[in-house]
């Protein structure tokens, strides 16, 4: 996301105010550009960057004051030691990373200064029906505010053992989509930017992107401003990277040094079954291996590889444990 930060959505494909019975520009205003930057010896640094960029969404806390908070995803703020928020207007703060939730992919940050810019009040994703009409957008304004529609609401399952119950999926797609705002019909949040995909689940391949419900965060805010996480027993973590094909889980690669690594999973392996279950699906099989137990339990794979089965026996890990924890001003 290092393009020239003078590009726009062509007018043409921005939101029509005159459309919408809320003031647009004060919902956009409450979208920030998130600068964040990584040590180079923390261990997402090789996958994710040393420098990130994004947008997070400044919200109210739960007794609806604007303390500054600001959601994003939580890919753009991992293992963090600096983070800087950018509004509209210009003004630039520093922010601490308060937590980063695994299970939703959300991200929490606290402004250490004044923004100035409004908390988004936030929706549900419910009150949109498929082939409604959403805004997609990112820090910049109007002039980065794309109109797009939302074309599915489904489980989507992430090769990094990420699964959603029920994700959001628009069209056309946002190019910088991480941590963006997508805005109902309400002037209400309904969902952050997660992805970009190339959607086929209709049958005809188109660009667009994926986005995570809003309502997940509402369970979990308590936790995340108070403890720095989701007070819950941490899942299994396999450290390794699958991918759907034919109904099947295939394996792409595993994490240097992580649990499958060193139980002996590598890429191209099928996942036959786990603990004796068949596997059918991506989702299907991550959620076979957290329901074996909580971080560290062993979990038992039957593999086919090259024609042949293999049994192996991956002994789990708390994912959190590898990370750089927050560092608070």
């Amino acid at each position: 996301m290092s393009e020239n930060p003078n590009w726009e959505i062509p007018a043409s494909a921005q939101p029509d105010p005159t459309k919408y019975d809320f003031d647009i520009d004060r919902a956009l205003s409450s979208i920030v550009a998130v600068h964040a930057r990584i040590p180079h010896n923390a261990y997402t640094a090789g996958i994710l960057g040393e420098e990130r960029q994004g947008n997070g969404v400044v919200i109210s806390d739960l007794s609806g004051k604007n303390n500054g908070l600001v959601l994003t995803i939580g890919y753009l703020v991992t293992e963090a030691t600096e983070v800087w928020l950018t509004t509209n207007t210009g003004i630039v703060v520093q922010a601490d990373v308060l937590a980063y939730d695994q299970t939703s992919g959300f991200g929490l940050l606290q402004a250490m200064g004044q923004l100035g810019v409004p908390a988004i009040e936030r929706g549900s994703s419910a009150s949109t029906k498929v082939g409604e009409s959403v805004i997609f957008a990112g820090h910049g304004g109007r002039r980065k505010a794309l109109a797009a529609t939302l074309t599915d609401k489904r489980e989507f399952a992430g090769y990094w053992e990420y699964v959603l119950e029920m994700a959001l999926f628009t069209t056309p797609a946002y190019r910088h989509w991480g941590g963006a705002a997508v805005i109902g019909q309400d002037g209400k949040l309904q969902g952050l930017g997660s992805l970009y995909i190339q959607d086929v689940e209709t049958g005809t391949p188109r660009e667009g992107n994926m986005a995570i419900p809003i309502e997940l965060l509402e369970p979990i805010l308590t936790d995340m401003t108070t403890y720095g996480q989701v007070q819950q027993t941490p899942r299994p973590w396999m450290g390794l990277f699958a991918n759907e094909a034919s109904h099947h889980a295939v394996v792409m690669g595993v994490a240097e040094g992580g649990p499958a690594d060193l139980a002996g999973i590598e890429s191209g392996d099928i996942i036959v079954d786990v603990a004796g279950e068949p596997v059918n699906s991506l989702a299907g099989f991550f959620r076979a291996v957290w329901q074996q137990g909580e971080a560290g339990v062993e979990i038992p794979l039957t593999i086919l590889r090259d024609e042949d089965y293999f049994r192996f026996a991956v002994i789990t890990m708390n994912r959190s444990d590898l990370l750089l924890k927050p560092a608070f001003h």
